[in-house]
C-alpha cells in the first residue's frame, strides 16, 4: 500500500477525526498508486494517521475512512453501513431516512437514502465510486430493498474527474411512488426530484409546529413541494399561503395537497419571496405563523457576507408579517452560515423590525444527518422557532 507523507506540523486535525487531507498538506507520495486507491497517511514523525482513498485530481487528495490500521475491503463497508443502520434504529427510523450521511457517518463521499423499500445512493468521490459494487452488495444484504437507484447527476463529481449520470443499480422498478411522513403523504420521484428525490433532514423540525399552527394562518416561504405546508395542515392550520419561485415545485405541492385532501386550505403560488414579502408588508398583511426554509444562499466562503444580507432581509420582512404574539420558524441550510452568523442575521433583523424575540427552540438537522464535532462541515442546517412580539 502506498504511503502519503504529510508536511511537518500537519495531521493533527485528521488525527482528531477530520477525514480530509488537502493537496498542500502533502510532502510526498511513496509507492505506486492510482487514483481511487487506498493509501496510508503518515505524519512527519512516521506515525500512522489513518487510511483512506487517494485522488490527485482533487484538492481533497485523501479522504480518510479510518484512523486505525485495518483492512479496507467489502467486509469493512458492510460493517460500517450496518453500524449506520443500527444507529438509526436507536432513534426509531425504519421507513424513510438517510442511511448514510457521508462524513457524518465516517464514509466520506457516500450518501444513501431509504424511502420504504427503495434505496437511492450517491457516490460523490472517485474513491467511493470504486467501492460501489461492495456498497450495493451490503445494501442488498442489510436492507433487502425492492430496488436501488443512483443519483450521480451531481456537479461536484466533476471535481473528482467523474461523469454525471443516473440509473438503476438493480432490476428496474417504478421510481415514482407515495411515501408517508408523520401522517402526511408525499409524491416522490427519485429520478427527477431534487437531490435523491425528497428532503429528509427537516422531518423533526416540522413536528415543532404541532402546538402553534392549530387554527392559525400560515405563510410558508420557499415551500418547494409543500412539506412544511402540508404538515401544518395536518396539525390543523386554518389557512396556508405558500410560495416558491419554481412553478414546477408549486405544481408538485398542489398535487401533494390534493393527495392529502388539503387543497381547500392550501394556496400555493409561484412567486419570489424577495419580491412579494416587501409588497405584503406594505399591504399590512399579517399571519399567525411564518416559515422560512430557503435554499442555501451561499455554497462557498466568499459568498458569506452577501448571504448574511439575504438572510437578514428575508427574516426582517417575515417578522413584519407575523402578528404580534405569533411565531417565526426560520432556517439556514448553508454550512458557511455558521450558527453564530445565522444568529447575528436573525438578531439584526429583529432589531431593525422593532420586534422583540422570544426563543422557543433551537433547531437542527434530523438525527439521521449526524453532526460530528470534529467535522464542522457536517453541521449545515440551523434553525430557530421564535415568538415575535
Amino acid at each position: 500500500m502506498a504511503e502519503v507523507l504529510l508536511n511537518k506540523g500537519k495531521g493533527n486535525r485528521n488525527r482528531e477525526g477530520h477525514p480530509w487531507v488537502y493537496d498542500n498538506e502533502i510532502a510526498s507520495v511513496n509507492g505506486a498508486v492510482k487514483p481511487g486507491d487506498i493509501v496510508s497517511v503518515i505524519d512527519s514523525g512516521k506515525n500512522l494517521i489513518g487510511k483512506g482513498y487517494y485522488n490527485p485530481q482533487s484538492k481533497l487528495t485523501v479522504r480518510l475512512l479510518t484512523n486505525l490500521d485495518e483492512k479496507i475491503d467489502a467486509e469493512f463497508f458492510h460493517r460500517k453501513i450496518k453500524n449506520c443502520i443500527d444507529y438509526r434504529k436507536k432513534f426509531g427510523y425504519t421507513e424513510n431516512y438517510r442511511v448514510v450521511f457521508g462524513e457524518g457517518d465516517f464514509l466520506p463521499g457516500l450518501v444513501i437514502d431509504k424511502f420504504g423499500d427503495v434505496i437511492v445512493i450517491q457516490t460523490l468521490s472517485l474513491g467511493m465510486d470504486k467501492w460501489k459494487p461492495e456498497i450495493v452488495a451490503a445494501i442488498n444484504d442489510l436492507l433487502k430493498p425492492k430496488g436501488i437507484y443512483e443519483r450521480n447527476d451531481i456537479p461536484v463529481r466533476k471535481l473528482e474527474g467523474l461523469e454525471e449520470y443516473k440509473g438503476f443499480l438493480s432490476d428496474p422498478f417504478d421510481t415514482t411512488f407515495v411515501m408517508n411522513e408523520a401522517g402526511v403523504k408525499f409524491n416522490v420521484d427519485v429520478v427527477e426530484g431534487q437531490k435523491t428525490g425528497f428532503f429528509l433532514d427537516q422531518k423533526e423540525n416540522k413536528l415543532a409546529m404541532k402546538n402553534i399552527v392549530k387554527d392559525a394562518s400560515v405563510l410558508d416561504c420557499f415551500c418547494y413541494t409543500g412539506s412544511f405546508s402540508l404538515q401544518a395542515a395536518q396539525f390543523g392550520a386554518r389557512q396556508i399561503t405558500a410560495i416558491d419561485v419554481s412553478e414546477s415545485a408549486i405544481a408538485q405541492a398542489d398535487a401533494n395537497a390534493r393527495l392529502n385532501g388539503f387543497e381547500n386550505n392550501c394556496d400555493f403560488k409561484a412567486a419570489n419571496a424577495f419580491d412579494v414579502l416587501p409588497q405584503w408588508v406594505r399591504e399590512k398583511k399579517l399571519f399567525d405563523v411564518v416559515i422560512l426554509d430557503p435554499p442555501a444562499f451561499t455554497k462557498n466562503r466568499a459568498g458569506t457576507a452577501s448571504a448574511a444580507r439575504g438572510y437578514k432581509e428575508v427574516n426582517l420582512r417575515a417578522m413584519q408579517l407575523v402578528r404580534s404574539g405569533g411565531f417565526l420558524l426560520t432556517f439556514s441550510c448553508s454550512h458557511f452560515m455558521t450558527p453564530d452568523l445565522f444568529f447575528d442575521a436573525v438578531y439584526s433583523a429583529a432589531i431593525d423590525s422593532g420586534k422583540k424575540i422570544r426563543q422557543v427552540e433551537v433547531l437542527a438537522q434530523a438525527k439521521d444527518h449526524p453532526v460530528i464535532w470534529q467535522i464542522p462541515e457536517t453541521n449545515y442546517l440551523k434553525g430557530f422557532l421564535l415568538q415575535v412580539i
